[in-house]
């Protein structure tokens, strides 16, 4: 979509990233001449960016962990909500809550809201993967994977999709077993009309799990 939009209109289309907490942006793909990646979300725009891990350590480029900022316009913490501050905020740096990581050039590459994450069997497995290999088949226009509560595994990943074509949850579940490991493929596949969106025309992926999880054995 990003190369086809590049091509009608003659303009560069930058991928970035931003919250309300940092006011609002926090990272972008530069400008041309610099190069863009698709897929990420580029370098921090005068906001320091790192990636942590659980412990507070601060990890190489490469390696996966939870996104970390710091600058002016990050907020210093949140009104009446001493919880909230106690968990946000690690040696002056903000937890925005996402997984990603950076490569050697400092792009960064978001991969998943840590909560949305699903863990099955202790296996961390990030939706936005399977979300992008059943958007890659040619009869799928939307896609959003979740997990769902299992009696053995804790969770289990399902998805919902809607389709541009006639296909069977049948093919769509071969076509995922081709192309992703056994545990993060999708058991159930719901096949549907509309994927309930917030009203600013988002996607929750709990708001999509609530809906569905009483149809997933």
């Amino acid at each position: 979509m990003m190369t086809d939009l590049e091509a009608a209109f003659g303009a560069p289309v930058l991928e970035a990233y931003g919250m309300t907490e940092a006011a609002h942006q926090m990272a972008s793909n530069p400008l041309p001449p610099k190069p863009h990646k698709p897929g990420s979300v580029g370098m921090g725009t005068d906001v320091q960016v790192s990636i942590m891990d659980a412990g507070g350590t601060h990890l190489r480029a490469g390696d996966q962990g939870e996104v970390v900022i710091k600058g002016p316009n990050v907020t210093r913490g949140y009104e009446g909500n001493p919880e909230a501050n106690a968990s946000s905020f690690v040696d002056g740096w903000f937890r925005t809550g996402d997984q990603g990581f950076l490569d050697a050039d400092g792009y960064l590459t978001l991969v998943a809201r840590i909560k949305e994450l699903i863990n099955r069997g202790g296996e961390k497995v990030s939706p936005r993967e399977i979300d992008e290999v059943l958007l890659a088949h040619p009869a799928v226009a939307e896609a959003v994977c979740f997990g769902v509560p299992h009696p053995m595994w804790g969770e289990e990943v399902a998805a919902a999709v809607v389709v541009r074509e006639p296909v069977s949850e049948s093919d769509l579940l071969a076509y995922c077993r081709e192309r992703l490991a056994d545990f993060k493929r999708p058991k159930r596949i719901h096949i549907t009309d509309t994927i309930p969106r917030t009203a600013t025309g988002k996607i929750q992926r709990r708001i999509v799990a609530q809906v569905y999880a009483q149809a997933t054995p």
